[in-house]
């Protein structure tokens, strides 16, 4: 181990938990308490690598100078509009293109935007401010129009006696948990990331983690949708439907991926105010598949975060207290504080120069200090709002339930480490939910795989979240979960370089393709990569009634793509050469793959049904049938 050593540098207040420090010293890491900047610092044989990967603090706002906020997802030019999600990024990275956007401001402006387009024989796509779904809901046909909610963000009326909240569509998550909570009352449930519109996290699902109540999925919250969509001339060709639960096209509304129509305005339940009391518990990952459900009826916002690589799993032990119960703490997550560009783009440069240099151990090595870190800020709890001194985490619902900090950032030359305009984090995400029931054997699977080959091709997604396990309950909505479920998310390296492989690239093909295609998960619409879409009709048992609430609402298809109805329809695209490597489809020969650099494409080791991209020798036969 001489020619890899390690050291890292971590300013720190005085009250941090020991158990932490511990941790950090684990693997012969250095602990010196001197920058306010982590520096991990790899010797790989003839060179150094120098990872930035966090920071604790930075210097505040000086004079006139601000923050990189993020930027607005459509840019506009005298004859054409083009689209990017907040990564910059779409799935095939190709742009997406209309003729024109609009930003109405009230609902009868949005009414008027969608009979404008209908008249003039045009598609519609909604886009929200910052535009995070990952696949090409979003993405507009030729002779599009844009219809922007940013600017549909005022409205907010709180119906005090019956316990509901009647929000404009583009009203932020934040916004709206600040404003319920200043009236006494928490929202339930929210996703973790809070930089979301209301109106886009109830289209694509997007959820938190509770199997109690109502669950931890936000649209399983809504009382009542308005939405906008196409009518007759006679009607003024577009009109509002305003639908409440016992209406029969209300469970397809309430997951639409906008498809529907373009959502005006969200009625949601409230509670009177809480707080939450959070512990994280760092353990063994030896019985994940046995604990995951009492985990999750134990506690009402349980989680589990598992790490292969490091053999840990990571309870969250979360659960309400009483409201005059001691706290004011709050969850800032670490991923989605701000971070210094150049930390951000630091990162990004070390694990190329990983990837690039095929150093699996230096993967290991920053996914084993990166560990040690969280559980030494307790992965961005803080008692006072300040810092972590100690569990428990005792705070008002509305500062525990999602995070995003960096959107708001006014500290100098810090943004969102995945923006764009940087060159910061660049990755993919997979989320697959799974029937509560066939989850324990998806774990045991890619627990057989890790151990099979060796757990070290594991580091890569270590090094960002490890994998999030979460909880969300059976709905009514037609695209909704028909049963209990468990969702898993994981981010992964991707290639600058669409025909660049990754590192242990048949790793999470396999583990992918096990979830989607062995256990059947369902995707989450606003993640992943299009393979995990294919067929993803037969697998909702009320997709039909859905495509019938479609055909009905939108007769014309104003609202569809040739994108979108990829998506929702699970096609499978024509296979070219490098296809598989961004996910783009399956391999079924090695051209799928990438030959040249020594991919192939190979047979799954654990389900041998998976068809992968892994690095062989040439003798390897060129396809599999």
């Amino acid at each position: 181990m001489d020619d890899h050593k390690f050291s890292l540098f971590l300013d720190l207040e005085d009250k941090v938990p020991l158990e932490g420090k511990e941790m950090l010293r684990e693997g012969a890491i250095q602990f010196i308490t001197t920058t306010t900047t982590i520096i991990i610092i790899i010797h790989m044989g003839s060179y150094w690598i120098c990872w930035l990967f966090g920071v604790i603090h930075i210097l505040p706002l000086l004079g006139s100078i601000h923050a990189m906020i993020p930027q607005s997802p459509i840019k506009c030019n005298q004859s054409i509009c083009t689209l990017h999600n907040s990564y910059g990024t779409w799935g095939d990275r190709k742009d997406c293109y209309a003729l024109n956007v609009t930003y109405p401001t009230t609902e009868e402006q949005l009414r008027l935007a969608v009979s404008y387009a209908v008249q003039n024989n045009l598609k519609v796509k909604v886009v929200t401010k910052y535009s995070h779904t990952i696949p090409k809901l979003a993405c507009p046909q030729e002779n599009s129009l844009l219809i922007s909610t940013e600017k549909d963000d005022s409205g907010i009326q709180i119906d005090a006696a019956n316990f509901v909240v009647t929000v404009d569509a583009g009203v932020g998550l934040r916004q709206l948990i600040d404003e319920v909570e200043k009236g006494g009352f928490s929202l339930v449930a929210a996703p973790y990331w809070e930089g979301v519109s209301i109106g886009g996290l109830i289209s694509t699902g997007a959820h938190g983690s509770s199997w109690w109540g109502k669950g931890g999925s936000v649209h399983d919250h809504v009382l009542g949708i308005s939405i906008v969509v196409p009518a007759s001339r006679s009607e003024g060709y577009a009109k509002i439907l305003r639908l409440e639960a016992h209406d029969p096209l209300f469970n397809a509304a309430k997951v639409s991926l906008g498809m529907l129509g373009a959502i005006s305005k969200v009625k949601l339940s409230l509670e009177h105010r809480f707080k939450r009391s959070i512990t994280y518990n760092f353990t063994d990952d030896a019985h994940i598949e046995d604990e995951y459900i009492d985990h999750a009826k134990q506690y009402e916002f349980a989680d589990i975060t598992w790490y292969p690589s490091r053999h840990t799993a990571v309870y969250r032990y979360d659960s309400r207290v009483p409201l005059n119960a001691s706290g004011d703490g709050v969850y800032d997550f670490i991923g989605f504080q701000a971070n210094s560009i150049l930390v951000s783009e630091s990162v990004r440069a070390a694990e190329k120069s990983l990837e690039k240099t095929r150093y699996i151990d230096g993967k290991c090595l920053t996914a084993a200090t990166i560990l040690g870190f969280k559980k030494l800020v307790a992965n961005g709890l803080k008692n006072n709002g300040l810092i972590f001194t100690g569990y428990p985490v005792v705070g008002y619902q509305g500062k525990m339930q999602a995070s995003g900090s960096c959107l708001y950032s006014t500290r100098i030359d810090t943004s969102c480490a995945w923006d764009p305009r940087i060159k910061g984090l660049f990755f993919y995400e997979s989320t697959a939910i799974f029937p509560a029931s066939k989850f324990g054997d998806f774990i045991r699977d890619v627990r057989k795989l890790r151990d099979l080959i060796k757990p070290e091709n594991f580091c890569g997604v270590d090094n960002y979240n490890g994998i999030l396990i979460r909880f969300i309950k059976g709905s009514d909505a037609y695209l909704g979960q028909s049963e209990d479920s468990v969702v898993v998310d994981f981010n992964y390296y991707r290639a600058n370089d669409p025909s660049t492989p990754r590192l242990n690239q048949d790793v999470w093909e396999e583990v992918e393709q096990l979830a989607f295609f062995k256990y059947g998960a369902k995707p989450h619409w606003a993640k992943n990569r299009n393979v995990a879409f294919l067929g993803v009709q037969h697998k909702y048992p009320k997709f039909n009634m859905f495509i019938a609430a479609k055909q009905q609402m939108d007769p014309k298809n104003v609202f569809s793509s040739k994108w979108s109805e990829e998506i929702l329809y699970g096609k499978e695209l024509e296979k070219t050469d490098g296809c598989a490597l961004e996910g783009l489809c399956i391999c079924t020969e090695d051209r799928h793959c990438s030959p040249l650099m020594g991919y192939h494409c190979s047979q799954g080791l654990v389900y041998t049904e998976a068809r992968v991209c892994r690095n062989l020798p040439t003798s390897i036969p060129s396809s599999i049938a």
